[in-house]
């Protein structure tokens, strides 16, 4: 029998202590423990996008914000007589007479799930299927989505009264019609989380793994090529921004349960840029890679910010340009056997000089 190797005993090792997290940390860490896993379900998005078709977003916020606030919609509504002409808060205070059509089909919550899901996937595809069959890419492609960002975040808030404007949704405590902020809640939430971590993982895993994935590689690679081969590329990019659109909007929508609240802050160009950094630093080229760069860049950014917050800024860009210079495989590149990174972690550890090549 084969004996397994030291990733796969790492990879049971994380599970196992994200299953029982719960009876492991604190109540206030298994919060901040499961908002960065919910954003590590963007974060595997946009792995498959960047590191996998080459394709760089600079925009997932905007499908991160589209399932936050496709949910935080529905639990506005909860508890709400919608017959007897209640409304949200927000929309009392900013003068609106009746709950904006719109609105209503939000008042189910089957409606709002599917929504997380299928409009930032569905948006995605879209959007990136109106790019690429104008061969709009590279460079380009990233200012256009950073556009896309700025846009989506204007107006949010330039729309306060259908939005909640800057102050975004929040205020909120059921869902089902369970209260979800006791603590037995907050454990089921993260077990969400965690479950929904895990399934992702295994299905990029496999989907890469596929003919698909070939493709994908492939097209990145030598688009060119394929298509002077008789194969379409521009389906292959479709697919997979648009299942990284619909990653990121579980991502938020799972977010938005364990912060409470949603709003333009975090759907924004910065918000957008801090994604890329948390793969670029775990690796782009490998799914745990995405994990691992998500918890660790959030964890740092809660410590910094919390001791010094005018520094955390200059932190993420100090990170960003370690990613860069030094790690342009990310930590994921440490622990590949042959790679740059591995090479240098030797020598520190050995404290013998590198060597190069003949």
């Amino acid at each position: 029998m084969k004996r397994p190797d030291a990733k796969t005993i790492i990879g049971y090792l994380f599970i196992l202590f994200g299953a029982a997290a719960p009876w492991l940390i604190n109540t206030y860490e298994l919060s901040l423990l499961g908002r960065f896993l919910a954003l590590s379900i963007l974060a595997m998005g946009i792995m498959l996008t960047w590191g996998e078709a080459g394709i760089l977003s600079l925009g997932q916020g905007v499908f991160f914000g589209l399932g936050g606030y496709a949910l935080a919609m529905h639990l506005k509504m909860e508890g709400l007589d919608i017959g007897n002409g209640d409304m949200p808060d927000f929309m009392v205070w900013s003068g609106v007479s009746a709950l904006p059509r719109f609105w209503l089909p939000f008042q189910y919550a089957w409606f709002s799930i599917a929504c997380v899901i299928l409009v930032p996937g569905l948006f995605a595809a879209a959007f990136s299927w109106l790019m690429f069959r104008r061969r709009v890419g590279g460079v380009y492609f990233a200012l256009i989505t950073q556009a896309l960002a700025l846009a989506f975040s204007t107006l949010l808030i330039s729309q306060q009264a259908y939005t909640g404007g800057f102050n975004g949704l929040t205020d909120y405590s059921t869902l089902f019609g369970d209260d979800i902020t006791t603590d037995s809640a907050a454990r089921v939430i993260y077990w969400v989380t965690f479950v929904f971590v895990v399934a992702a993982y295994f299905f990029l895993k496999w989907l890469l793994g596929s003919r698909y994935g070939v493709m994908l590689r492939a097209t990145r690679d030598g688009e060119n090529r394929v298509r002077f081969l008789g194969h379409d590329p521009v389906p292959y990019k479709v697919v997979a921004f648009g299942i990284a659109g619909a990653l990121a909007g579980i991502g938020g929508a799972l977010f938005t349960l364990h912060a409470g609240v949603v709003s333009p802050a975090l759907v924004g160009v910065v918000p957008s840029i801090e994604m890329v950094v948390w793969v670029a630093l775990g690796g782009r080229n490998v799914l745990w890679g995405a994990i691992a760069g998500t918890l660790l860049v959030n964890f740092a950014k809660d410590q910094i910010s919390s001791a010094f917050p005018s520094l955390w800024l200059y932190g993420l860009g100090a990170l960003f340009i370690l990613a860069v210079s030094f790690l342009p495989n990310g930590v994921a590149g440490l622990f590949r056997p042959g790679s740059g990174e591995e090479r240098v972690m030797r020598r520190i550890i050995s404290r013998r000089p590198l060597k190069t090549a003949e």
